[in-house]
């Protein structure tokens, strides 16, 4: 359970910028979709491709839907970092 320490960090009710990688590839075009965020794939030789998603979301309900629209695409889910408020 989040101490009061983590609740004025990760605050839930502004916005903050996330690092989201999926494993798959996921075509900038969906870039709107999800919330302006950029979007680039990194290709290994043999190795399933990964999007990464950058960017600013307003807040953790924006959050949620990006996730979910994510899991509606079928795409797995590697990591969510919270970078900063900035």
């Amino acid at each position: 359970m989040p101490n009061a320490e983590d609740k004025k960090r990760f605050a839930f009710d502004r916005p903050g910028n996330y690092h989201i990688c999926v494993q798959g590839l996921l075509d900038e075009s969906w870039s709107d979709r999800l919330g302006g965020l950029r979007i680039t794939t990194i290709s290994q030789k043999d190795k399933a491709p990964v999007a990464e998603l950058v960017g600013q979301v307003r807040d953790q309900a924006e959050l949620a839907g990006l996730l979910n629209t994510l899991y509606e695409l079928h795409m797995t889910l590697l990591s969510v970092e919270y970078l900063d408020e900035d």
